[in-house]
């Protein structure tokens, strides 16, 4: 990537959405704006975890005015990623579909790991170069992160259902600050964080960093009262507590340092933080500069230089499970070569061909289509779409995720339960793709692929053509008499499979 390029990370925080437009200079990312908009989206959450119109229209209005921002740029230089909020939401593709309209780019929703593994990659890059090991946390507005590392190097990765919104909501309603409120807002917090403690204990950690939200908030009021800038302690959190139970209120609360977007879910954000506190040991906590969407611009970085396959962040965790499955990486490897050679032969056939990004989504897919075999090997789809849609795998958004669920479902068995999803071409490429090279790998040994030819008709025929050269047929009876029940399975969609193997 050029010295100079422009990139652009979008942040859908539960409390804020922000835009960040860095220029790269040598390595470093430079900032050249900062849009922040208070949009309270987790606040906008009902009992059956639906957002509510106002919810989704103060969103896409926010997001209306950062498209028009990044109007100018390409689409590999700018990438958005959603959080808690985004992540609960039962009607989040409802929001989505027209919030990536809006935007103009796609938006990721990112699991609560992969979004530790981004704030701790904003902080870190950040930071002075240093062997210290290094506890980060991130409060947001409806979860905390808890990361331990060293270096550009996250170990322990954690994200917690508690935040400044929801905390301030469940403790503190009507904005009214009693000791009794922060208490059970306290107590509540040490429960749900309590596995925390076991993790992140004092021992294994040398310095802590507070990043964004809650914490940096909290670091500047703190500095404009006089306490050291840049820094948190138990002292610090003591004297803001007694200073929120005399005011009695947000309405009322008169602080030097505090924004008004802060002030509704302060009560909840310090009750967390002193909730961390406590139950990590934390004597002083520096507030860092990184943050979520720094992690992403430098992620956008990375993307585009030129390294192993193996360093991408996906790709691990791919190797990660299918090492935790004892899956056979034998036959792993071969189905995976096979899925991208039919994938191939579909490349440039018709309009909108398949690109490298959905071919390596197949090939991960074909790494780990047995990974449910151990549970069950009769329904060994059925429990590895199961795992992966539940899986926390570092580098995955949560779409992802869900597209290896649904081709690891539908590798084998009829093509029904998959209706809905079969009208998107790209998908249906993907699945024939690894239903091939299931059949034709199925003898578990290197397959003989001369001479076959995977083609795909134009818009709008839905058809594909597999030809085989004559006497492939006779060779190989099983993988022949396969292919003739895949075509029999693709009849009852509204896709066409025609195989010619004379």
């Amino acid at each position: 990537m050029q010295n100079a390029t422009l990139l652009a990370a979008v942040d859908l925080g539960s409390n804020s959405f922000r835009l960040e437009i860095g220029r790269l200079d040598h390595g470093r990312i430079h900032r050249i704006e900062y849009l922040k908009e208070t949009v309270r989206q987790g606040a906008g959450l009902d009992a059956e975890r639906n957002l509510s119109a106002p919810a989704m229209q103060r969103g896409w209005d926010c997001l209306a005015r950062f498209g028009e921002r990044l109007a100018s740029f390409d689409m590999p230089r700018v990438r958005a990623v959603a959080t808690q909020t985004l992540r609960e939401a039962r009607n989040r593709e409802e929001f989505l579909v027209r919030a990536r309209t809006t935007l103009g780019f796609p938006i990721d929703v990112i699991s609560g790991r992969e979004e530790a593994r981004l704030i701790y990659q904003g902080v870190a890059r950040l930071l002075t170069p240093s062997e210290q090991r290094r506890l980060v946390v991130d409060i947001g507005g409806r979860s905390t992160e808890l990361i331990l590392g060293q270096g550009l190097q996250a170990h322990t990765l954690e994200s917690y259902r508690v935040g400044s919104v929801t905390w301030s909501m469940r403790y503190f309603p009507e904005g009214q600050f009693t000791a009794q409120a922060f208490n059970l807002a306290e107590v509540a917090a040490k429960a749900v964080l309590d596995e925390a403690a076991a993790l992140y204990r004092a021992e294994t950690w040398d310095v802590a960093y507070g990043s964004s939200g809650t914490i940096g908030a909290v670091g500047e009021v703190l500095s404009a009262a006089g306490w050291p800038a840049g820094v948190i302690t138990r002292d610090g959190l003591d004297w803001l507590l007694e200073r929120l139970l005399k005011a009695q209120s947000a309405e009322r609360l008169k602080l030097d340092g505090i924004k008004e977007d802060r002030r509704a879910v302060i009560g909840g954000g310090l009750s967390v933080l002193r909730a961390v506190f406590e139950l990590l040991g934390i004597k002083e906590m520096q507030a860092a500069q990184g943050a979520l969407r720094h992690g992403v611009l430098y992620e956008l970085v990375d993307g585009d230089a030129p390294r192993p396959q193996a360093h991408d962040a996906r790709e691990l965790s791919v190797q990660r499970l299918a090492h935790n499955f004892n899956i056979d990486g034998a036959q792993a490897g071969r189905l995976s070569q096979v899925a991208q050679q039919f994938f191939s032969m579909t490349a440039g056939a018709v309009p909108e061909a398949p690109g490298q990004d959905a071919k390596r989504q197949l090939a991960w897919a074909a790494q780990l289509h047995e990974i449910g075999s151990q549970i069950s090997h009769s329904d060994c789809h059925k429990h590895g779409a199961y795992i992966l849609a539940n899986a926390d795998a570092p580098g995955f958004a949560v779409h992802e995720l869900q597209r290896l669920s649904l081709l690891v479902l539908g590798h084998r068995g009829k093509l029904r339960k998959l209706e809905g999803d079969l009208q998107n071409r790209d998908f249906v490429r993907q699945l024939l793709c690894l239903r091939l090279a299931v059949i034709v790998c199925h003898a578990r040994r290197d397959p003989d692929l001369q001479g076959l030819h995977l083609q795909e008709d134009a818009e709008p025929a839905r058809r594909f053509v597999l030809s085989c050269r004559p006497g492939w047929a006779d060779a190989f009876p099983q993988s022949a008499h396969l292919l003739r029940e895949e075509v029999l399975a693709w009849q009852k969609t509204p896709w066409t499979l025609d195989v010619s193997c004379p």
